[in-house]
């Protein structure tokens, strides 16, 4: 079982590799192709529309695969491209094969989510979701600095190679590690679309993508914010990069912590309310250097402290279709992302600077919670009519 869950989060480092190290050497990457800021923040969004579109289509046509056969096919898939994407040479080129790299993303860990629950203890499903999702959390710790280290350093095209290379592990430990594990669907892309009647299952997909929307508005932007509002030289980024790593690290077993002590609904929603306080707290802190440095780490941790308990809250309510609605979480994460990055560059390209993107991402993170709320309502509401209907 801990080889098995050890061979999920290899495939989580290395998608939040991918997925994260551009954010660190975005600069590097708009000068190597001669566009804005704002306009690299376009291979970020083009990543993030191939895990939307990827993530539903994938997850239905593997419907007829056991789980290992689906994890290794997605993650031979996610290598090719990621290698390919190391040898761009232009823009468009890239564009496009950062949206192919990414149509696994959303199906690996949405299949891989539920599996790894499967794979854990009874009770402890939070854990073992957590353990799959810390190789994405480590990936921000050692991988994505290491990757922004060598891009500035040397070529950005070295992170993506790194990718290809962890994804050859990946492979490797599905291959000889990962037993077969069944699912409760009935094994056919019509059924696992049923999933799509149930309002509660739609608010949560809306409540990930503009709650943690919130995050991805800071994250997009973090290394102009360490160097143009904070001042630091650019070398400094992939230590900030360490920081928001660490952050991530601890907060999201903290967030499978807090799935034990209170229901899934609760912790997000006290997650988005200090997500919310963070945000607007570090405009106003950016510019001293220390403190910048110490924001950076709560954001961090705050941000993927939700991780764990909202994609059981959309197992749970997917259920008989939970893979599909697994893997559907993780399309809302990345709308989260390509919109997170897009509202807070208005604001930036407008001249309003960098901090202007925690703004952004406070008000997207607020929404979150009013959406959690709204489902919580519903729920309230069901329980009296069945309540009712009982009695009647």
């Amino acid at each position: 079982m801990n080889k098995a869950l050890l061979s999920l989060a290899i495939g989580g480092f290395g998608i939040g590799l991918t997925e994260f190290v551009i954010m660190g050497i975005l600069p590097d990457v708009a000068n190597a192709f001669s566009v804005s800021i704002p306009t690299a923040g376009h291979f970020i969004s083009a990543y993030a529309l191939g895990v939307v579109v990827g993530a539903p289509i994938l997850t239905g046509f593997a419907s007829k695969w056991n789980s290992n056969k689906a994890l290794i096919g997605l993650m031979i898939w996610f290598t090719v491209f990621n290698t390919l994407s190391a040898f761009a040479t232009g823009y468009y080129s890239f564009l496009t094969l950062r949206f192919l790299a990414a149509l696994p993303h959303g199906a690996f860990f949405g299949i891989g989510a539920v599996v790894a629950g499967k794979l854990a203890n009874k009770g402890k499903e939070a854990q073992g979701i957590a353990i799959m999702f810390s190789g994405l959390t480590i990936a921000n710790l050692l991988g994505v600095p290491l990757g922004t280290y060598l891009g500035k350093h040397y070529n950005w095209s070295i992170s993506f190679l790194m990718v290809g290379v962890v994804g050859v592990l990946t492979v490797i430990g599905l291959k000889f590690w990962m037993p077969s594990i069944t699912t409760s669907s009935d094994g056919t892309f019509k059924s696992e679309f049923k999933v799509f009647k149930r309002l509660e299952l739609w608010l949560i997909i809306l409540l990930t993508t503009i709650g943690t929307g919130g995050f991805f508005a800071w994250y997009s932007y973090i290394a102009p914010l360490i160097t143009d509002v904070a001042e630091y030289s650019s070398s400094i980024v992939p230590y900030a990069m360490v920081i928001a790593g660490l952050g991530m690290v601890i907060g999201n077993f903290i967030g499978a912590k807090l799935t034990e002590k209170f229901s899934l609904l609760t912790t997000v929603t006290l997650v988005l309310f200090t997500m919310v306080f963070c945000l607007i707290l570090n405009t106003y802190l950016a510019h001293n250097k220390i403190l910048v440095l110490l924001m950076t780490f709560l954001i961090g941790a705050v941000s993927f402290a939700i991780s764990t308990p909202i994609q059981m809250l959309i197992i749970k309510s997917a259920k008989g279709s939970e893979r599909l609605g697994s893997s559907l979480n993780q399309s809302a994460f990345n709308i989260g992302n390509a919109s997170g990055a897009y509202f807070a560059g208005l604001p930036i390209a407008m001249g309003y600077g960098f901090t202007s993107a925690d703004w952004v991402g406070a008000a997207m993170a607020a929404c979150g919670i009013v959406i959690a709320f709204t489902i919580s309502m519903l729920r309230k509401n069901k329980t009296k009519k069945e309540a009712i209907i009982n009695i009647k």
